[in-house]
């Protein structure tokens, strides 16, 4: 389908403009039928960057009966993680009973699963994001052996586990074949500028800086590269007793969030300035770059368990996950209210 008209299709398909937002929500025998949910507040774990969007449009939230949105900062979560490197911030926050909800990309998931927390995926969000910058004299992944990586040791979770799965693919031993470099002070772009590092990964907002700054060569990319074109980047996952107890609560939420990737998709401009304003982000210029960009509109037609039974095999093959990952799926996924929500949606 045409960019355009898949933009066209999404608006309607979300709502007929912000003043009919009220009757079209209401609208519809599934909801007349539907009781309201067990609990009123919600918690979502929050961090700084465009792949969040979806959180921000608070009136489809509050149209679905939830009077307290709660936005949870990571920092204390971040700090208390031994290893960055082999958990997930937000399956972290759930076991610490701190939030309700989160999105994370998907290895960071299956991070936070084969270490036990009481996550429950529960749908794929968006297509790639993220891109893996070089110095002009490598052409390949396969030419980072010898070389420095750099990788965030504050922020995000999903860059060092994400490159190893990348460049075991093309045969190298990520444990051998080039080194990690990584410093609290500064970004890996920082360092890749000061000549410390051969390659880094980077993923919104951070990379439409590196855009804009021109700062070395994209080597592989999510967006436009398969596999990982082929697969989400983020999913939305939920606290496991939150789905048992509240299932009610869990659907509307869901719902809510998916209506909100379609309006990503068919109303960036807004979004971006939604971002912009409730403090995700500083950049309109970078957010709506990354959202113009980012396959929101996608949720319908990809299946979020081929997405997660390919990166835990990844994570399995590159010993940083234990547990197999037909048991990590069985145990950490429920696509019960994915599956309602496409059917009420029609999907």
């Amino acid at each position: 389908m045409p960019i355009q008209s898949r933009r066209q299709f999404l608006t309607n398909a979300a709502f007929a403009g912000a003043a009919g937002l009220s009757g079209f929500l209401a609208s519809g025998k599934s909801r007349a039928a539907e009781p309201p949910p067990e609990v009123t507040t919600i918690r979502f774990a929050k961090d700084v960057g465009t792949c969040i969007a979806p959180q921000v449009f608070q009136e489809l939230l509050r149209a679905e009966g939830f009077t307290e949105i709660r936005y949870v900062d990571e920092t204390e979560a971040h700090l208390r993680r031994a290893d960055a490197a082999n958990s997930d911030v937000v399956a972290d926050m759930m076991a610490h009973g701190e939030v309700d909800f989160g999105r994370n990309p998907a290895p960071s998931l299956v991070l936070g699963m084969n270490a036990g927390a009481p996550v429950t995926v529960l749908s794929g969000l968006h297509l790639g994001c993220f891109e893996i910058f070089r110095k002009n004299e490598i052409r390949t992944l396969g030419d980072l052996k010898g070389r420095t990586v750099g990788v965030n040791t504050y922020g995000s979770a999903s860059d060092r586990p994400l490159l190893t799965i990348m460049t075991a693919l093309v045969g190298l031993d990520p444990a051998k074949d080039f080194r990690w470099v990584t410093d609290p002070s500064l970004r890996p772009i920082d360092l890749f500028i000061e000549g410390k590092i051969d390659a880094f990964l980077a993923g919104p907002p951070e990379l439409q800086e590196v855009r804009a700054r021109n700062i070395g060569h994209v080597i592989v990319s999510s967006i436009a590269d398969r596999p990982w074109s082929q697969h989400y980047c983020c999913m939305l996952a939920t606290h496991t007793e939150f789905a048992g107890k509240y299932p009610v609560a869990t659907k509307r939420v869901l719902r809510a969030i998916l209506k909100a990737a379609d309006l990503c998709a068919s109303e960036p401009r807004r979004a971006a300035q939604l971002l912009v304003d409730q403090g995700y982000t500083k950049r309109y210029d970078y957010a709506l770059q990354a959202l113009n960009e980012i396959r929101y509109d996608i949720w319908r037609d990809f299946n979020p368990q081929d997405t997660l039974v390919f990166y835990a095999l990844r994570l399995y093959e590159a010993g940083l996950i234990r547990s197999s990952p037909q048991k990590l799926i069985a145990e950490h996924t429920d696509w019960r209210f994915l599956d309602e929500v496409k059917r009420e949606l029609k999907a």
